[in-house]
């Protein structure tokens, strides 16, 4: 049977791929033993599942395993030839208000085809709760009883959700025509939750980050969300395909009636840092990780039970009584679907090897958390203070809120979640201790402090960084063990794996080696300040690696330790890289453990990168304008220098010629002078003086005459 989904979370139709067709009417005929409800259709007896087919709201989505189809549709046609394949239709409007048109279209497209439909097709609209958000109470003198289908045809919408509420009637009016081949039904859903937690995804990501003290609670927090579970909604959406009930209108919600401030408070202390302030009404406004549409939702306030789905349906119930009763489940089904499951690893090696440099870069790399013991400590201790510091003002707060009735006070003490007393006498304990060790903590001390800070939320959500802890096979044993295990891990049988805390036990291992020769060398080169207020001087940094070659040699280190729980360490010789940063230990580690397992970057940080490559853009576009700029400068300036030395060799050559012209020019001229010249020059002048018709054979009879080579008087 075809089950096409218009949707924007796959959760539901996943699940419905792993429904058998007519399952529900099979317990339902057991129960009911003979009821005269419709008989349950051939495919139950078959096994068959639902097909699943359908088009995505996200077409960038990754690949739907279990559908067997999703269609890129281009044109309302190739649509509806889709639509009218298939049996059932499910339109999901409930997170996109632009399914609202295409869903009213389908639907009509779907009625006007009514007379070629062989069987009976079922259009089912998930719509929402608002459609009743601004529904007064019937009864005024029980103004707390909850609506239920009964009421649907006195609902009234917030003003957000009008089209919702017509495509509602519009999709209920369709079904008049002939409802044995043509019928549909509206489910008005509650909040969603479960998964990638669309409506609760603001406050799940913001405890996740933990980069707040206390989550934020709009207003009063006093109003009632109805929910429901995107499992359970899709098992009401199964029971509607196979029952085909008579009644149309189907509220989906839970038994559960929390309030914001119930369901925000349980958030924050399943995932994140346990602590609720309440914050203006206004300030939900200002978010801009909230849509209107989902403040809209957040502030509607709502007593809804469903009758039909107690009285008519077979549902097996994921998470009847609400996201509270069911946490724990719904956080880690959040981490798992957005891919935020921490990244716990531990750094071993020698002194001077390069763990801390190593795992900070992997804390920045991932953002994780840095633990480190002395680090560790003396947080521990501050925040110790800082507890039994609030006590006085603590008190005055409760004095103050005497007036303003005992839900304040009772609220913040269920916030502070911080017992006074126990914390004052833990800081005097760990102050005695460190005074009895000459400024150190004894290892009883260290190990709660470190367990204590491994099992914080910040560390279970984003993941840790060991550095260089535990040292020995004991101290990991005393970590890592579980904490009801009591004295029966110290009978632990040989050979076999010892029992651990998976919520806190590091997921990777890497141990740093290198020669002793190798690290005195490296701590040699390191400068004076580099070497300040460090325990590399040259007698404590050879006493450490003395203790730790010692505590490393035998049988049982904390190596074994990981490798009987089969968390095998991996190894890596800085000495290969010969990089004093470990620039290339990191990139090995790094390359070893993957991606990173969070939400990425922050606006803010995209943005920052995207401002520093465009700087870095125009800064290398103003490098190679410059670059090409300075290489037609050389280029001319060459060009320049060329043309004026050719310029300079062509005067040269010129010089030389006219210096040789006129050296050889120098016997024909002397020639001319003393045999032409004075003839001619006579000639010339009589032929001035004389001025004949004709002064060039006037000039040549002359030359002839007077040429002091001929004798005359001889001829």
């Amino acid at each position: 049977m075809k089950f096409p989904v218009k949707h924007t979370l796959p959760e539901r139709s996943q699940y419905l791929s792993t429904c058998v067709v007519g399952a529900t009417l099979e317990s339902l005929e057991e129960e009911e033993e003979g009821d005269e409800n419709e008989s349950p259709v051939d495919p139950t007896s078959t096994g068959e599942s639902y097909e699943i087919v359908g088009t995505l709201s996200k077409p960038e989505s990754a690949d739907l395993q279990f559908a067997k189809e999703t269609y890129a549709v281009s044109s309302r046609e190739e649509l509806l030839s889709h639509l009218l394949e298939c049996e059932i239709i499910l339109y999901n409007i409930t997170e996109d208000a632009s399914q609202i048109e295409e869903a009213t279209w389908a639907a009509s497209a779907l009625h006007k085809e009514i007379e070629t439909f062989d069987k009976q097709k079922i259009f089912i609209l998930i719509s929402t709760i608002m459609t009743w958000a601004n529904t007064k109470p019937f009864d005024p003198e029980n103004p707390d009883a909850p609506f239920n289908e009964e009421d649907f045809r006195k609902r009234r919408s917030h003003p957000g959700f009008v089209d919702h509420i017509n495509a509602e009637k519009h999709i209920a009016k369709l079904r008049k025509t002939n409802k044995k081949k043509f019928t549909t039904y509206i489910v008005a859903s509650g909040h969603q939750y479960g998964a990638e937690e669309g409506l609760f995804h603001y406050f799940f990501k913001m405890c996740w980050l933990g980069e707040t003290p206390a989550i934020p609670v709009f207003g009063d927090g006093k109003n009632i969300i109805p929910t429901i579970h995107i499992r359970d909604l899709a098992i009401v959406l199964q029971n509607i395909a196979e029952h085909k009930p008579d009644f149309q209108y189907v509220l989906g919600v839970d038994a559960s009636m929390h309030t914001l401030r119930e369901l925000i408070k349980c958030i924050s202390k399943n995932i994140g840092p346990g602590k609720t302030e309440r914050v203006p009404k206004e300030n939900a406004f200002l978010s801009k990780e909230l849509t209107q549409m989902q403040v809209d939702m957040l502030f509607v306030n709502l007593r809804m039970e469903s009758l039909y789905l107690k009285e008519n349906f077979n549902i097996n119930w994921f998470a009847e009584t609400g996201l509270i009763d069911n946490i724990a489940q719904v956080v880690m089904e959040y981490k798992q679907a957005r891919g935020l499951l921490p990244l716990k690893v531990c750094i071993h090696g020698p002194p001077g090897s390069g763990k801390s440099t190593i795992a900070k870069e992997l804390c920045k790399h991932y953002k994780l958390h840095y633990v480190r013991t002395n680090d560790v400590i003396s947080e521990k201790i501050a925040h110790l203070e800082e507890i039994v510091a609030k006590e006085p003002v603590k008190v005055e707060r409760e004095v103050e809120g005497e007036g303003e009735g005992e839900d304040l006070v009772e609220e913040e003490e269920e916030e502070e979640g911080e017992n006074v007393e126990e914390a004052k006498e833990f800081l005097d304990a760990i102050k005695e201790n460190m005074q009895q060790n000459k400024g150190s903590l004894s290892d009883e001390y260290i190990m709660k402090i470190v367990k204590d800070k491994l099992m914080s939320m910040p560390c279970r959500n984003q993941g840790y960084v060991l550095d260089g802890f535990p040292e020995t096979y004991e101290e990991a044993m005393d970590l890592f063990r579980e904490e009801d295990e009591g004295e029966e891990e110290e009978e632990q049988p040989v050979g076999k794996m010892p029992k651990f805390n998976q919520i806190i036990i590091p997921e990777f291992i890497f141990s740093l080696i290198a020669s002793d020769e190798f690290l005195i060398n490296r701590i040699i080169q390191l400068s004076e300040s580099e070497v300040a207020g460090t325990h590399y001087t040259e007698e404590q940094f050879l006493e450490a690696l003395k203790r730790f070659r010692k505590i490393n040699t035998d049988d049982v280190t904390v190596l074994n330790y990981f490798d009987e729980l089969e968390i095998h360490p991996q190894f890596i010789d800085i000495a290969v890289y010969e990089d004093f940063e470990n620039r290339l230990a990191v990139s090995k580690i790094i390359k070893e453990v993957g991606e990173p397992r969070n939400y990425g970057l922050t606006d803010e940080e995209k943005e920052a990168l995207q401002r520093q490559a465009a700087e870095e853009h125009l800064a290398k576009e103003a490098k190679e304008k410059a670059e090409q700029e300075r290489k037609e400068d050389k280029e001319r300036d060459e060009r320049k220098e060329r043309w004026e030395e050719w310029n300079k060799q062509q005067e040269e050559v010129k010089k030389q010629e006219q210096e040789l012209l006129e050296a050889q020019s120098i016997p024909l001229r002397n020639y001319l002078m003393k045999n032409v010249m004075p003839t001619l020059m006579q000639g010339i002048n009589e032929c001035c003086r004389i001025r004949p018709d004709d002064p060039v054979n006037f000039l040549a009879e002359y030359l002839f005459k007077n040429s002091p080579d001929i004798d005359w008087n001889k001829r």
